[in-house]
C-alpha cells in the first residue's frame, strides 16, 4: 500500500506544483521584476556595472519556474504521503480525507508559517550577498527546530489524551509548541537587511505573493492527496471484504 500512497503523492505534488506554477506567474513574477528594476536603477546611481546574467528573464520566469515548481510540488508529496503512511491508525479514529487535511496544516505551520515569522522571504535587491550562507542557515536552523516541535507535540498530545482528552490534550501540546517557538525565535538573531528606499508596499506584495504559493502548495496536497488516499483505501477494503466472504 505504501508504494500505491506514494505514485499517488508524486501525481499530487506534480498537480500542486504545477497550480503553484500559474500562481507565482499571476502574483509572484510581477514583484519580481519590479524588484530586478529598482535593483538595476540602485546599481545605475552607483555608478557600477551590472553583473552578467548567466540566465535570461525569460528563462528563469517560465521554464525555470516551471522546472522548480514542479519538481518540488512532487518531491514534497513524495514526502507527505510517506508521512500519510506512517501516520495512517496511529492518529486517532480519523478518516483518510480528515488525516491528509490535518498533516497538510502541520506541515505547512511547522514549514512555512514558523520559519517565515522569523525569516520572512526576500525579493531581489533585499539582503547582503555576503551574509546569504548564515541566513541561509539561520532559516533551516528555524525549520529544523520547527518540525521536531510539532512532532513533539503531536507525541505529547497522543501520551495525553487518556488522561485529559482530546481538547485539553491539543491545548497543552500547542501551549508547548508556541512557547518554545517564541523563545527559540527570540534567541535567534535576527536580519533586516531591506534598503532604506525599497518600496515597502513591494516588499510587502512580495511576501504575501510567497506566502501565496506555499497555500496553494499545501492545500492542494491536503485535499488532493485526501481524496486520491480516501478511495484507495476504500478501494483495498471492499477487495479484502469481497477476499473474506
Amino acid at each position: 500500500m505504501v508504494g500505491s500512497l506514494l505514485t499517488r503523492g508524486l501525481l499530487v505534488g506534480l498537480i500542486a506544483g504545477l497550480l503553484v506554477f500559474a500562481f507565482a506567474t499571476v502574483f509572484g513574477e510581477p514583484q519580481i521584476e519590479q524588484s530586478i528594476a529598482f535593483e538595476a536603477a540602485q546599481t545605475q546611481a552607483k555608478g557600477e556595472a551590472p553583473e552578467p546574467e548567466l540566465v535570461s528573464r525569460d528563462i528563469q520566469s517560465t521554464a525555470g519556474l516551471l522546472t522548480g515548481t514542479v519538481v518540488y510540488g512532487t518531491a514534497l508529496g513524495g514526502l507527505f504521503a510517506l508521512v500519510f503512511a506512517f501516520a495512517q491508525g496511529r492518529v486517532g479514529r480519523i478518516g483518510p480525507r480528515g488525516l491528509s487535511g490535518l498533516l497538510a496544516l502541520a506541515g505547512f505551520i511547522a514549514i512555512v508559517v514558523v520559519p517565515a515569522l522569523k525569516y520572512p522571504a526576500s525579493p531581489p535587491a533585499v539582503g547582503d550577498p555576503e551574509t546569504i550562507g548564515i541566513r541561509t542557515k539561520l532559516f533551516f536552523l528555524m525549520m529544523l527546530v520547527s518540525i521536531t516541535a510539532m512532532v513533539a507535540a503531536v507525541l505529547i498530545a497522543r501520551k495525553l489524551i487518556a488522561r485529559h482528552g482530546i481538547w485539553a490534550a491539543t491545548l497543552i501540546a500547542g501551549a508547548g509548541f508556541v512557547v518554545l517557538i517564541a523563545v527559540v525565535q527570540y534567541v535567534l538573531p535576527d536580519i533586516n537587511e531591506v534598503p532604506d528606499a525599497f518600496p515597502a508596499v513591494l516588499l510587502w506584495r512580495f511576501r504575501m505573493a510567497s506566502f501565496g504559493m506555499q497555500i496553494v502548495m499545501w492545500t492542494a496536497l491536503g485535499l488532493i492527496f485526501g481524496w486520491f488516499a480516501e478511495r484507495k483505501l476504500k478501494s483495498q477494503f471492499r477487495f479484502v471484504r469481497s477476499g473474506a466472504a
